[in-house]
């Protein structure tokens, strides 16, 4: 990269080895279930998850939209944060498209949604007045509240609520290889008792454009025809289900890496005057700083000059910033960081 964007590990560049893999792609009409690339790329997702079948996408968004589609109708209600992904920035899809209402608890410090926040939310069938409960969704990791991992036993005493009341369980893990690489176990561990999992690979896996849901085979099956009404079907997509494969078998094992670098960024930028960093809140590949009263310049200024250093960063809230660390960030890219902040900030 040309220069140091911690903005998102959205921006993220395919690896050399990820570029040679799509170049020798073997390909056919995925919607024929023709395209050779792709079938490995959603057996091998299925497998590593635990589940049935998978389904290739064009994103985390449309991932997420094709599974809440395919669990609920029109009419139907959906728990999930406040603060999660598919109800803040994914355009009011489930209502927009499926006519799904979203009912929102709140997302608590660790990232968790209480227990009984959820149970309270559930509706009861047989009022006539209320939509009905179908689904429960939960991010892992939990980027709402900086990038918290929620362990194997939370998720299954999420759906074990969900199995009590005839709900079915969807995960968001667009970020859940990080979330894994933090507990130190596996995406296995994390969704034995799901339904089904969305997770993305690009962001900090690196591929350049794609997701994968996975789940059982006559959900996929259902979802798959969602993807479609979508505008998702897509035809010789095995060019980008190659990047994918090496996504999971080669980036996704050294996601600690960048856990690293974040940490160290986290640290580093801890001594500087005017920057409060909460430090265990940094568990995965993500810096949440904010910037104290005697800071005078605005989040918008400081961006502008530590672009003009070659470091490029985003806005979180009016005093705060968001730094992402991902695979083409290297311990000695921090260090300039650090030193750019403590130049613009002194």
């Amino acid at each position: 990269m040309d220069r140091i964007d911690l903005r998102s590990d959205t921006v993220t560049h395919p690896t050399p080895a990820m570029r040679e893999a799509m170049a020798n792609a073997a390909v056919g009409d995925d919607v024929l279930g023709e395209d050779p690339t792709v079938n490995e790329l959603e057996a091998f997702s299925a497998e590593l998850f635990g589940k049935e079948a998978g389904l290739f996408v064009a994103s985390g968004t449309m991932a997420n939209l094709a599974a809440i589609l395919a669990h609920c109708g029109r009419g139907d209600e959906v728990i999930l944060g406040d603060k999660a992904h598919t109800f803040r920035y994914e355009v009011g899809s489930m209502a927009a498209f499926g006519g799904i209402h979203p009912h929102t608890v709140p997302v608590q410090a660790d990232g968790t949604l209480r227990l009984c926040d959820i149970e309270a939310a559930i509706r009861y069938p047989e009022d006539i007045h209320l939509p009905v409960t179908r689904l429960i969704t939960v991010e892992n990791a939990q980027c709402g509240v900086g990038g918290i991992p929620l362990t194997a036993a939370y998720m299954d005493d999420v759906a074990a609520l969900a199995q009590r009341y005839g709900l079915r369980t969807h995960v968001d893990g667009s970020r859940i290889f990080n979330a894994a690489a933090a507990l130190d176990c596996t995406v296995r561990d994390l969704v034995t008792s799901a339904d089904s999992v969305a997770f993305c690979l690009s962001k900090g896996l690196c591929a350049p454009v794609g997701a994968v849901l996975v789940g059982e085979a006559q959900f996929i099956q259902q979802a798959r025809r969602m993807r479609k009404a979508l505008g998702g079907g897509m035809r010789q997509a095995g060019i980008l289900a190659a990047a994918g494969l090496v996504a999971l078998r080669e980036v996704a094992p050294r996601l600690h890496e960048d856990h690293a670098t974040a940490r160290q960024l986290a640290e580093g930028l801890s001594h500087i005057p005017g920057i409060e960093v909460d430090l265990e809140q940094v568990r995965i590949n993500m810096v949440f700083i904010h910037f104290t009263d005697e800071v005078r310049l605005s989040v918008s200024d400081i961006a502008e000059q530590m672009a003009q250093r070659g470091v490029w960063v985003g806005g979180r809230d009016p005093r705060g910033l968001r730094l992402v660390t991902h695979y083409w960030i290297t311990p000695a890219h921090i260090e300039q960081v650090i030193a750019a902040f403590r130049e613009v900030l002194s």
